[in-house]
């Protein structure tokens, strides 16, 4: 099969031949109809996130079950399927609590290497997957079947982007109605935990981003406000917008140490400020106990909204 290799970071991907080994006696292989690209994917190729070389990127995909081992059940050849890169044991602690993207083995290699280049060389499959090839071999977990009429390109939306969002407000923070929330930045998981805080009955619903094409859309995707920071200073309208409280939900969705600052000032008494966008590996930030004892306020990480995909996908 072909599939695109990154070798040099930040240098262009080579689309070359490679062998595919499996799929074992739970694994699924999907003849794979689109793959999305996550600013993850631009972290990987960049190297700013932990990881080595070569690899394939890619862990958002959709495509046809091609084959299954033994002892899958879930799915079977020709079924079109959502492909995340939530592994789970369903045996583990955190699977046993009903939270399987928390999986003690969801970082864990598949026991040999399953893609190789023409020199014999193992290429890293990123997500467990490496979606930018024509198929991939993954663990049962990791895939959902969808409605046959449901288009592949949005199917494969779902396995990322739109969990983590959406998740990230309805299953880890738990928003409830008439609760405030801003949420920075309307990219891909941006307009989906916008999409999440309408869903919940959230009010008002703040969007915050330089571009007004982006705040345009997070507009038609539920939000009551829209704040372009280039523009206006974010900080006095969220606060105009929330009674001067600020708001009691901020989700920061962009990979930056300055937005997760600038959100902890959006962020009310008591508040929540949820982390979902990552910022390179590197990067750190700091606060003062002061700014957290005398506030309450609460600052959590929201992995792939908290995601059971069995449930939440279907």
């Amino acid at each position: 099969m072909k599939a695109a290799v990154c070798y040099e970071f930040g240098k262009p991907l080579v689309i070359e031949d490679v062998t595919l080994s499996g799929p074992g006696d739970r694994d699924v292989k999907v003849h794979l109809a689109a793959t999305a690209v996550c600013h993850s994917d631009i972290h990987d190729w960049k190297g700013e996130l932990p990881g080595g070389l070569p690899f394939v990127g890619g862990h958002e995909s959709a495509g046809y079950v091609e084959k299954t081992g033994a002892g899958v059940t879930s799915v079977k050849a020709g079924d079109p399927v959502v492909v995340s890169l939530l592994v789970s044991c369903g045996k583990c602690y955190y699977c046993a609590a009903g939270l399987p993207h928390l999986c003690e083995h969801r970082f864990d290699p598949p026991p040999q290497p399953r893609v190789h280049n023409k020199k014999g060389q193992s290429l890293e499959l990123k997500g467990n997957i490496g979606g930018f090839a024509e198929y991939a071999v993954v663990d049962e977990s990791q895939v959902v079947k969808v409605p046959k009429d449901m288009p592949l390109e949005q199917a494969a939306l779902l396995a990322c982007g739109v969990i983590t969002g959406f998740g990230g407000v309805v299953n880890r923070a738990k928003v409830r109605p008439f609760q405030s929330v801003v949420v920075m930045g309307v990219g891909g998981v941006g307009i989906n935990a916008i999409q999440g805080a309408a869903y919940v009955g959230a009010h008002p619903v703040i969007a915050v981003d330089v571009l007004d094409s982006r705040l345009k859309m997070a507009m038609d995707f539920g939000a009551t406000h829209a704040v372009n920071g280039k523009r206006e200073d974010a900080a006095d309208a969220i606060k105009k917008l929330t009674g001067g409280r600020g708001a009691e939900f901020v989700f920061v969705t962009v990979g930056s140490v300055a937005a997760i600052k600038q959100g902890f000032t959006f962020t009310a008494l008591r508040g929540t400020m949820v982390l979902i966008g990552l910022p390179k590996y590197t990067d750190q930030f700091s606060f003062s106990p002061l700014d957290l004892i005398p506030t309450e306020k609460n600052i959590i990480g929201g992995f792939m909204g908290a995601t059971n995909l069995k449930i939440d996908i279907p």
